[in-house]
């Protein structure tokens, strides 16, 4: 029988026009969170869901990468990472809107010390001149199971 060990979620910015932060080609942190796994029994997996609202003022493709990884500084570890061409449908100096949602697992995860950390990245990893803007609303939740 599945067993629910603990859920837990980051919400950076609740609504809409929040924050403003263009987005760079150096990932930036939108979400991190911990997740016990005490009482964890085999086959331990965490589902993750993302989402970021950005808005740009001109139309261009803008290749967007959300990654996902486990634990901090540089011993973490990619676990998911997704690229999506967001096209800024408005025309110059008109706001368009896109928002930007993932989903994914880490199945099988180490458990260090009965804990789970999870960290959410964004960024452009091609240095668009017209880089779109973060503007709200961010959230990354996610949830660890085991049999």
């Amino acid at each position: 029988m599945v067993k629910l060990l603990d859920a837990n979620i980051s919400q950076n910015i609740s609504y809409s026009g929040g924050i403003s932060i263009p987005l760079t080609t150096t990932p930036q942190l939108f979400g991190s969170l911990g997740l016990s796994t005490e009482g964890a029994g085999a086959n331990i997996r965490t589902q993750f869901t993302a989402t970021v609202a950005l808005s740009s003022l001109a139309t261009v493709a803008v290749p967007i990468t959300i990654s996902i990884y486990r634990g901090v500084g540089p011993q973490r570890v990619l676990i998911y990472s997704a690229t999506e061409t967001a096209v800024a449908a408005g025309v110059l100096q008109v706001s368009s809107r896109s928002i930007i949602t993932v989903t994914g697992a880490d199945y099988r995860p180490p458990s260090p010390e009965s804990f789970l950390v999870y960290q959410a990245f964004i960024s452009i990893p091609s240095g668009v001149a017209l880089a779109p803007t973060r503007t709200g609303p961010e959230s990354f939740n996610a949830a660890v199971y085991s049999d």
